[in-house]
């Protein structure tokens, strides 16, 4: 669900199940999947919110120039920089991007930097001292002894904004392993950076304040924000405690957006003009999770000649496990990308073994990568729809972060990403189904086991 995109007081959300059913059936009835113009309309109903024309993306999956043109947009700033991170060190790379900012600050560049508690909690106190200049606003999100309760809800979010014209996000936190290429460093971390212009960045603008309002940052001046009220779905027909609930807190949500003289955002009537667009996709804890979850499963729905996936955890609940079978049986070629033995997480890999038997019966190719650990979170189907974000296809990042995606229809935009996607499997390891089915019992029970954590990782 876009940002400010607040649903119909009168519309009940549908269960899950039905939600995601309804979205695959759609988009298996269209002829052209992915390329139907009704497929646009589908995923921006999904989503309800804007459907934006824009250049072509830029992707960019080396680190070292990711953050180039991200040091470059900073040092151009005339008027406004956002930047939000789950990470954000106090090493080179995060040096570097601190001394951009307080540049900007200095020159009267309004900037305001949120980056999550736990995320970067290894980051010192006189880091965010030196980095809180004049024009420089710091926010950390959720710290522990302020929201105890609040702890599993992360904001795992990579986003930069500069004067709502241009915009990075992907998987990219401020780091030297994410910021150092491949090629050069046995350390770093392969991952994957958008760039986008245009009315596109005004709505992740107003992505970031959400996170920002959350935060207790100040109220950022020209933005339509999301709604306190919004996510807040009252039971048709019911004066019973949940019912009342529910009413009781959109009726505070409302208030409290006039107690802040919010603007708040509406959504905007779908068109298919054209055969490209951007879809902002975001979600946190109670909002988006259905409109994400619904979109996927329409790529998938949708997907006619290929679907490629790339993920850095892969501990997804079932239903994304029998939709990727069912895509691959009826002929789809159906590859997902993970890491290899360099993975941060052991245990998520091996809760993703857990699922490699029962995909490669279907006939999905699973590859391990091999060089560095695979960070990057990326989808594309039949070279023409794009996801791309901050998003792993694991609980996590369904339920309890918060998080944030482009869905992209251009060929260029694909092209780019498949190009990638191959010189990565080119460098990764094919799962052979018949000798994974041969593995001992026992890691076969282990592998299981570990899967049935996927829940708690």
């Amino acid at each position: 669900m876009t940002a400010g995109a607040p649903r119909s007081a009168s519309a009940p959300r549908r269960p899950l199940a039905a939600a995601l059913q309804d979205s695959w059936e759609r988009a298996r009835a269209m002829r052209e999947g992915v390329r139907a113009p009704g497929f646009r309309l589908l995923a921006q109903r999904l989503d309800g919110g804007a459907l934006h024309e824009a250049p072509t993306p830029r992707l960019r999956a080396d680190g070292a120039e990711a953050f180039r043109a991200m040091l470059a947009a900073i040092d151009g700033a005339r008027e406004e920089v956002l930047l939000e991170t789950y990470i954000l060190r106090d090493d080179r790379v995060g040096g570097a991007v601190c001394d951009a900012l307080r540049r900007a600050g200095a020159r009267g560049v309004r900037v305001c930097v949120m980056a999550d508690a736990v995320g970067s909690v290894a980051t010192g106190e006189a880091f965010w001292r030196a980095l809180e200049a004049p024009g420089v606003a710091v926010r950390l999100f959720h710290r522990v002894w302020h929201r105890p309760w609040s702890l599993l809800q992360r904001d795992h979010r990579k986003l930069l904004v500069v004067d709502r014209a241009v915009a990075f996000t992907g998987g990219m936190n401020i780091g030297e392993e994410y910021g150092s290429s491949v090629t050069t460093q046995a350390g770093a971390w392969r991952d994957l950076q958008v760039e986008v212009r245009g009315t596109v960045a005004v709505e992740l603008a107003a992505v970031f304040a959400e996170g920002w309002d959350r935060a207790g940052g100040a109220p950022l001046p020209g933005l339509a924000y999301v709604s306190w009220a919004d996510g807040v779905v009252v039971p048709p027909g019911r004066f019973d405690v949940r019912g009342l609930r529910a009413r009781l807190r959109r009726q505070w949500g409302r208030r409290r957006d006039r107690r802040r003289g919010r603007m708040v955002r509406r959504p905007e009537p779908g068109t298919a003009a054209g055969e490209g667009g951007i879809v902002v996709q975001d979600l946190r804890p109670g909002r988006g999770q259905h409109e994400f979850l619904a979109t996927l499963s329409a790529l998938a729905g949708g997907a006619r000649q290929r679907l490629w996936a790339c993920t850095p955890y892969f501990a997804p609940p079932d239903w994304l496990l029998r939709q990727l079978r069912a895509t691959a049986r009826r002929g789809v070629d159906v590859r997902l990308l993970v890491p290899g033995v360099r993975i941060d997480v052991p245990l998520v890999r091996h809760a993703a073994h857990g699922a490699y038997g029962a995909l490669l019966d279907d006939g999905v190719r699973v590859y391990e990568y091999q060089p560095a650990t695979l960070h990057a979170k990326a989808l594309v189907v039949d070279g023409h729809a794009t996801l791309v974000g901050s998003s792993n296809l694991d609980i996590r990042s369904f339920w309890w972060n918060a998080e944030v995606n482009l869905l992209v229809f251009d060929d260029a935009c694909a092209a780019q990403l498949e190009a990638q996607l191959r010189a990565d499997l080119a460098e990764s390891v094919e799962i052979d189904a018949a000798a994974w089915q041969a593995r001992p019992w026992w890691v076969r029970a282990a592998t299981a086991a570990a899967r049935g954590m996927r829940w708690a990782l």
